[in-house]
C-alpha cells in the first residue's frame, strides 16, 4: 500500500513561487496581488515551508518583512527553480533550434548603454530579428537589484560591480585621456603631468559620483592641487563645454567618438585603465539569446578610435 506525501509537499512549487514573490516585492500582501491570491493565502504557504523546513525565512516587524540567513539561502535555492519553471517553454524551444522568438534582456550603466552596446545590438538584432531585446538603464545598486531577482539576463559594466555572488567576465579595457580644446597650451602635449594640468580647471561630473572621487584620489596621492571650474552631467555635455573653450576633463576613450572638435591625450600613467564586461548571477543560466550576444561581444572588431583589449568569454 502506498502512502499519499503530506499535502503542503504536494503544493510545493506554489509555496517557493508565493515565497519567492514575497521576496521580491517585500510585502506578503504585494504577492498576493500579483499572484492574483489573497494574503492569508501566501501568509499558509509561506508557513508550511517553513514548517517543512523547521526554519523561519522572514524577520516580521509590521508590514516590513526582511529575509533571515536561513531564507536568504532558500531563497538563491529556489529562484532558479522557479525561473526554470516559468520560462520552460522558452528556454525548450530556443535549445530545441527554435530561436525566432523569445527575449534578451540586459541592463548597462548609462555609458555603456550610450557608447559601448549600439554597434552589437545591432548585429545581435540583425543575426536575431525574432528576438525582442530590452535595454534598461541601471547603474550601480539598482543594476544589482535586477541581477538578483532574475529579471534581467546579466548586466554590463565594470570590474566594481563584481562581487555580492556576481561574477564579471572582462570582455574591454578603456585607457583614459585628457580632452582639451584644439588650441588649449596643452593641446599636442606630450607626457602631460599631473602638474602640467593643475592650473586649469577642469570640467567633471558632480561631485557624488566616482569619476570625482577618482580624480581627487589621484590629484591627492601626488600632492598635486587641482580646481574645478564646473560640474557638468554627461559626457556628451562635458565634451561640448570642452569644445566650446571653457575647461579641459578626464575621460575614458570609450566616450570618444573621433566626430569631437577636441584634442584627446593619453595619461594612463595616472588614471588606471577601466575594464568593462559582463556581469552575470553565479549560477545563472544563461538563455541562448544571451549567450549569442556574448558571443558578438567577444569576437566583434571595436572602433579603430579607441582600440579595447578583449576576452574571449568560454563557456
Amino acid at each position: 500500500m502506498s502512502i499519499s506525501p503530506p499535502s503542503y509537499k504536494q503544493n510545493r512549487l506554489k509555496q517557493l513561487r508565493a515565497f519567492c514573490k514575497a521576496v521580491e516585492t517585500k510585502s506578503i500582501s504585494k504577492a498576493g496581488e500579483e499572484l492574483f491570491l489573497s494574503q492569508p493565502t501566501v501568509s499558509l504557504q509561506i508557513r508550511a515551508l517553513e514548517r517543512e523546513l523547521c526554519v523561519q525565512v522572514f524577520e516580521r516587524r509590521g508590514p516590513v518583512i526582511n529575509l533571515t540567513p536561513d531564507g536568504k539561502i532558500l531563497y538563491e535555492l529556489s529562484k532558479p527553480l522557479i525561473n526554470g519553471i516559468d520560462n520552460l517553454s522558452q528556454n525548450f524551444n530556443s535549445l530545441a533550434g527554435n530561436s525566432e522568438s523569445g527575449e534578451l534582456h540586459i541592463t548597462a550603466g548609462h555609458t555603456a548603454c550610450m557608447y559601448l552596446l549600439p554597434k552589437y545590438i545591432h548585429r545581435f538584432k540583425e543575426e536575431n530579428p525574432g528576438v525582442h531585446v530590452k535595454l534598461s538603464n541601471n547603474t550601480g545598486k539598482d543594476g544589482r537589484v535586477l541581477l538578483k531577482a532574475d529579471n534581467v539576463d546579466f548586466a554590463v559594466g565594470t570590474d566594481a560591480a563584481e562581487g555580492d555572488n556576481m561574477i564579471f567576465e572582462p570582455l574591454f579595457e578603456y585607457d583614459p585621456v585628457l580632452i582639451t580644446p584644439i588650441d588649449h597650451p596643452l593641446a599636442g602635449k606630450e607626457n602631460v603631468t599631473l602638474k602640467d594640468i593643475s592650473p586649469y580647471g577642469l570640467i567633471l561630473p558632480p561631485r557624488e559620483l566616482s569619476t570625482w572621487r577618482k580624480v581627487d584620489r589621484i590629484f591627492s596621492e601626488h600632492d598635486v592641487p587641482y580646481q574645478v571650474s564646473m560640474e557638468v552631467g554627461g559626457w556628451e555635455v562635458i565634451k561640448k563645454y570642452v569644445e566650446e573653450g571653457m575647461g579641459i576633463s578626464i575621460v575614458s576613450c570609450l566616450c570618444l567618438t573621433g566626430k569631437e572638435n577636441i584634442y584627446a591625450i593619453p595619461i594612463p600613467q595616472y588614471f588606471p585603465t577601466q575594464v568593462y564586461g559582463a556581469v552575470i548571477r553565479k549560477g545563472k543560466f544563461l538563455t541562448p539569446q544571451a549567450r549569442s550576444f556574448l558571443e558578438i561581444l567577444s569576437h566583434n572588431d571595436f572602433d579603430e578610435i579607441c582600440p579595447g583589449k578583449k576576452k574571449f568569454i568560454a563557456r
